[in-house]
């Protein structure tokens, strides 16, 4: 369990402080507001995440038995956490042009984060095969993965919240872009099991 949990810490944690549309909102409405209100935008994935995961995991049961399109999901999720891991590691920091918002942050949160495609992706071709594999070894396993994902994303946002209102700076400081080029790294590492993965699905060894 401690694996999947180190996997999805891993995941979370980038995808918690990767410039993207919901840490934008989240700077956005600290610095416009409060800290309070950044850390609202912040724990919005909680609320929309369930039916995405609920959907994913339901669409990755009926294709248990499919070895070549579980192949193939594998090695789309090997492809995108490539990609998440190259933009970590050429991260320069986050660009703070931040038009002043309207109030309202939990429901701008939740409609951002609902509306963008990108945790839909996320859960059908990382998130979802992941948990599934991860059942396959534990029972609890799953729940272990949930767990250090969720953790360290919205933790890190709300991280985020409370140093963007205390400092801008932080979000352009060297700190910031070291760290995002090093998950970029575990990111690239976490996406070379995938392809292995992928590959060893779509022509497994007689």
């Amino acid at each position: 369990m401690i694996q999947y949990f180190t996997m999805g810490a891993i995941l979370g944690f980038s995808a918690g402080l990767a410039p993207g549309p919901l840490l934008t909102l989240v700077v956005s409405e600290t610095i416009s507001y409060n800290i309070r209100a950044g850390i609202k935008v912040a724990v919005a994935p909680l609320i929309t995440d369930l039916p995405i995961i609920a959907v994913a995991v339901l669409i990755l049961s009926r294709l248990s038995g499919s070895q070549g399109i579980l192949g193939v999901i594998s090695l789309m999720g090997g492809v995108l956490v490539l990609v998440m891991g190259i933009r970590g590691m050429k991260t320069r920091g986050m660009a703070l042009d931040i038009p002043k918002a309207a109030p309202r942050s939990l429901t701008k949160g939740i409609l951002v984060n609902a509306l963008s495609p990108h945790p839909y992706i996320f859960w059908l071709s990382v998130g979802g095969p992941t948990m599934a594999k991860a059942g396959d070894r534990h029972v609890l396993a799953p729940a272990a993965f949930l767990l250090g994902f969720y953790l360290l994303m919205v933790g890190s946002k709300m991280v985020l919240a409370v140093l963007a209102g205390k400092s801008k700076a932080v979000l352009t400081g060297q700190g910031y872009v070291l760290t995002m080029r090093c998950l970029g790294f575990l990111l690239c590492v976490l996406a070379v099991f995938l392809f292995k993965d992928g590959i060893r699905l779509l022509w497994p060894a007689p």
